[in-house]
């Protein structure tokens, strides 16, 4: 197992969910709130967004579970899934017209997670 690959992996994560969680919240939750959507619609959209942050913190926690515990290694194969898929989808998208994916930083958050961990397995 690759120690500090996972930790590097973890890092990352976490950053992503700080920045995610706290900064991101804020000014997305701002700008749907400003949109005049309906209440229903702003509620899943801040559930949705609180879902990704979630995400960022399930897998900086299974990495880290994995780089002390190696016989965990399996529990590494989700995360690396969820993180390199999660980047195709931005990237992904991005090309598909909605070019602002491709100026934030979660595909590259997602693939660099994803890449170092696969690194550490």
């Amino acid at each position: 197992m690759g120690f500090w690959y996972l930790m590097a992996a973890a890092a990352l994560a976490t950053l992503g969910a700080g920045f995610h969680g706290i900064l991101g919240r804020r000014l997305y939750l701002g700008e749907i709130r400003k949109g005049g959507l309906p209440e229903s619609t702003v509620t899943l959209s801040t559930v949705s967004w609180d879902m990704f942050t979630v995400l960022l913190l399930v897998s900086a926690l299974t990495l880290v579970n994995v780089a002390y515990n190696p016989s965990n290694a399996l529990m590494v194969h989700p995360v690396v899934m969820m993180n390199l898929m999660g980047a195709a989808l931005f990237i992904g998208l991005g090309f598909a017209g909605h070019k602002m994916l491709i100026r934030l930083p979660g595909a590259y958050l997602m693939g660099a997670t994803g890449g170092l961990a696969l690194l550490g397995l």
